[in-house]
C-alpha cells in the first residue's frame, strides 16, 4: 500500500474536518477515530457503519486509520475495551469496598450500572453489542473481566454474611445480579431510542427485583432500608 504524505500525517487530502463534526484538528489521529465510532455508534448502532466512514467522520482519509487499527473490528474492540475500563472505575467508586455494608453497597453498584448504561449509551452498545468476540483480544477480555470482578466480590461479601453452610455460590449469584441488571438497562435503562417506557423507574424495578431475589437467598436486605 503506499500512503502520500496527508495519509501518513492521518490528515484528509481534500481538508480535514470537513466531512466530520468533530474534524481531526489535534494531530491525534487514534482519539479522533475512537471518538468517530462513538458518534456513529449513538447514530447508528454498533453494526451501522463502515470503517471507511468512521475515516470520513473523523475527517480523515480512507487509509489513515490502517495506521492503528487493523479493521472495523479492531476499532471497536478498542471502544469496547475502554467502555469497560471507565465501567470498572464507575461500578468500584459505587461499591466502595463494601461501605457501610454490603447490601447498602450492592444497591449503589446496580443503581450505578444502570447510570452508566443511560449516561454511555455508545460505550455500552460497543461492550454488549457490537459482536466483537472477547477471546480474539486479551486487552479486551481483561478488562471485561476486570469490571465484572468488581460484582463477584460484591457478591462474596453479600454471601459472607450467611451462615456457612446455607451460602449459594458467589459467582452464581454474580452472575443472576449481572443478569438482572443487564436485561432492565438492555430495555428500560438506556439513554437512547431502544429503551422502552415502564410505569416505574428502572431504579425502582431493580431494586425491587433484587429485594426479592437475595430475600430468596436469605438475606434480609437489597438496599439502604
Amino acid at each position: 500500500m503506499s500512503w502520500s504524505k496527508s495519509d501518513r500525517d492521518g490528515t484528509d487530502r481534500e481538508g480535514a474536518g470537513r466531512d466530520g463534526p468533530r474534524g481531526y484538528h489535534h494531530g491525534n489521529l487514534k482519539e479522533a477515530l475512537i471518538r468517530a465510532a462513538l458518534e456513529l455508534i449513538a447514530q447508528k448502532g454498533p453494526a451501522g457503519f463502515t470503517f471507511a466512514e468512521a475515516a470520513r467522520w473523523a475527517g480523515v482519509s480512507p487509509a489513515a486509520p490502517y495506521r492503528h487499527f487493523r479493521d472495523r473490528d479492531e476499532l471497536m474492540a478498542d471502544v469496547a475495551r475502554r467502555g469497560f475500563e471507565v465501567f470498572e472505575q464507575t461500578l468500584a467508586r459505587a461499591w466502595d469496598s463494601g461501605r457501610p455494608n454490603p447490601g447498602v453497597a450492592m444497591d449503589r453498584l446496580g443503581k450505578a450500572y444502570l447510570a452508566f448504561a443511560r449516561s454511555e449509551p455508545a460505550y455500552y452498545s460497543a461492550m454488549f453489542e457490537a459482536g466483537v468476540p472477547p477471546d480474539t483480544n486479551p486487552e479486551l477480555r481483561a478488562a471485561g473481566d476486570r469490571a465484572f470482578a468488581v460484582l463477584r466480590h460484591a457478591a462474596e461479601a453479600l454471601t459472607a454474611t450467611l451462615p456457612a453452610g446455607s451460602r449459594p455460590p458467589a459467582l452464581m449469584m454474580a452472575l443472576h445480579i449481572w443478569s438482572m441488571a443487564h436485561g432492565i438497562a438492555a430495555l428500560f435503562g438506556r439513554g437512547d431510542n431502544a429503551r422502552r417506557s415502564l410505569p416505574m423507574t428502572p431504579e425502582e424495578l431493580l431494586e425491587a427485583g433484587m429485594l426479592v431475589y437475595l430475600q430468596g437467598l436469605g438475606l434480609r436486605t437489597a438496599g439502604p432500608g
